[in-house]
């Protein structure tokens, strides 16, 4: 079953993790009301890996800030493009919550990509 990800990862201070929540929970009725399949957003427990980089150093976390990890899932490229474009149109987007100028994180720290998914299970 092919599928396409929508993922991001997000550093934000610790203290603006409920006012991210309030935008999160906005974000997934949108997207789910507008054909996502799922809507994760996760707030990071455990960043001492044993291996590897690392949320932590891989988002180049400041003392006082933790990392949000967060995927959307769609059939396609295409139908994400659908979603996307249905969301963006949402007058829901214009709540003080979902504007760039209201953001509880910094957007030039904010990582993004579309994925195309190779194992499901």
């Amino acid at each position: 079953m092919a599928r396409y990800v929508d993922g991001f990862v997000i550093p934000i201070q610790k203290k603006k993790v409920k006012d991210y929540l309030r935008m999160a929970k906005m974000g997934a009725a949108m997207w789910k009301e507008h054909g996502a399949l799922a809507y994760a957003e996760c707030v990071a427990e455990d960043l001492a890996v044993p291996w590897g980089m690392g949320f932590k150093k891989m988002a180049k976390l400041k003392p006082g800030e933790t990392v949000v990890f967060s995927w959307i899932v769609y059939k396609s490229r295409a139908h994400r493009d659908k979603v996307n474009a249905a969301v963006m149109k949402d007058p829901r987007m214009n709540d003080p919550a979902m504007t760039k100028k209201k953001m509880p994180f910094d957007l030039k720290r904010f990582a993004t990509g579309g994925f195309e998914v190779l194992v499901e299970w």
